[in-house]
């Protein structure tokens, strides 16, 4: 066994109400039926983040990220109310990322500049698509025409970064449209743009009613064709599905694929914290259902506190840190995990000699054969 070192820190936080939830969702999403209670619901996170500043331990947020749901439903002065509550309990370091997601529909993208003096620096445009019949046939509840003008707002407003989310091997899309999609998104020369294929989830609608998804042979032209536009466009693949310009990774997401540490508030929340005292991993969840948040107190805010294994802790930060294309520094996997190499060398030797993954001085990443492979490849570190 290694010593483990404190992480940097990032936090999650959650607001759970959207405008309609989309048949492919498996977020802990729900729809707002009447108006939102912004004002509850704030003081609800921050007394929630007040019963885990022990976990903080000295530590000073490196990013911020406001997920959902639909964050950007709430007003302003309800999100510019929470980061002043984060800063007067937790400190946040000058160039910290703070990111809040956000639907192109016309009255979030009115609010993007009063978010910016908020102390938004970052928003993540849920665009999926600007194809019409794509958004209508994935339940979203904006248009292309839209989510080309929220973009152009964004981009006038003074953040530091923009993401645009888009999606692809939708039903029906073919290579072309897929390319359509992103060269339509490069044209606005964002950041950093998020790529992911459309995956059907258990507890969905489309789980119940399955949509006719492109074969595999075209999902493979869409991810080979899709690939090349980028990298042409002056993008860089940094993970399986995010795509970044020089100097513009997603930080809090970086964060998650290191195995850094992270505080989680709202409904849903999860949460990864290192205990120096006790060398233990935690993880930690909040109640998922907004009522039975909002009425919490006194800690009843969780619903899971567990301590990973070493089994956990092992698969874990495989799973993470092999989405990256740059992979991990052996040394990182000891401190992050306290576990020594010898817990992962059988099966990583194994894995350099079928060519899954590559070695180079003490950086271990995945191969091209082993990312086409990686769920197996992750898979062998999570077995006895």
């Amino acid at each position: 066994m290694s010593r483990l070192l404190l992480p940097p820190l990032s936090l999650y936080v959650h607001i759970p109400w959207c405008q309609r939830k989309c048949p492919y969702c498996d977020f802990n999403s729900h729809r707002a039926e009447a108006a939102l209670p912004e004002q509850d619901y704030v003081d609800a996170l921050l007394h929630d983040l007040d019963l885990d500043l022990a976990l903080v331990q000295g530590r000073e947020l490196r990013s911020i990220f406001i997920g959902g749901g639909t964050p950007s439903l709430f007003s302003a002065t309800a999100i510019s109310r929470l980061l002043e509550g984060i800063r007067q309990r937790i400190g946040i370091v000058p160039e910290a990322e703070i990111t809040l997601e956000a639907n192109p529909g016309s009255a979030e993208a009115e609010k993007f500049g009063a978010f910016v003096e908020a102390g938004i620096t970052r928003i993540s445009l849920g665009v999926q698509s600007f194809d019409d019949a794509l958004l209508s046939t994935l339940g979203r509840v904006h248009d292309s025409e839209q989510a080309h003008c929220a973009i152009e707002m964004a981009q006038g407003v003074g953040l530091a970064s923009l993401n645009i989310d888009l999606m692809h091997g939708l039903p029906g899309q073919s290579a072309a449209a897929a390319q359509a999609d992103l060269h339509k998104a490069a044209a606005y020369r964002p950041p950093h743009l998020s790529w992911y294929q459309l995956t059907i989830e258990p507890n969905t609608e489309f789980f119940s009613r399955p949509p006719r998804l492109p074969a595999e042979s075209e999902l493979a032209k869409i991810q080979d064709t899709g690939e090349s536009l980028l990298a042409g466009e002056g993008f860089t693949s940094y993970e399986v599905s995010a795509w970044a310009r020089t100097g513009c990774r997603c930080q809090h997401n970086l964060n998650y694929w290191q195995f850094g540490d992270y505080l989680g508030i709202g409904a849903g929340a999860h949460a990864k914290l290192t205990d120096i005292e006790s060398q233990q991993v935690w993880r930690l969840a909040r109640r998922r259902q907004p009522g039975e948040y909002l009425k919490a107190r006194d800690g009843d805010y969780r619903n899971e506190k567990r301590t990973l294994s070493e089994d956990d802790l092992r698969g874990e930060y495989m799973l993470n840190a092999l989405r990256l294309q740059d992979g991990f520094e052996l040394r990182d996997f000891s401190a992050r995990t306290g576990l020594g190499r010898e817990s992962i060398d059988p099966i990583m030797e194994s894995q350099l000699e079928r060519g899954l993954l590559e070695l180079e001085d003490t950086r271990v990443r995945t191969s091209s054969l082993g990312r086409r492979f990686l769920d197996t490849v992750v898979a062998e570190y999570f077995e006895d």
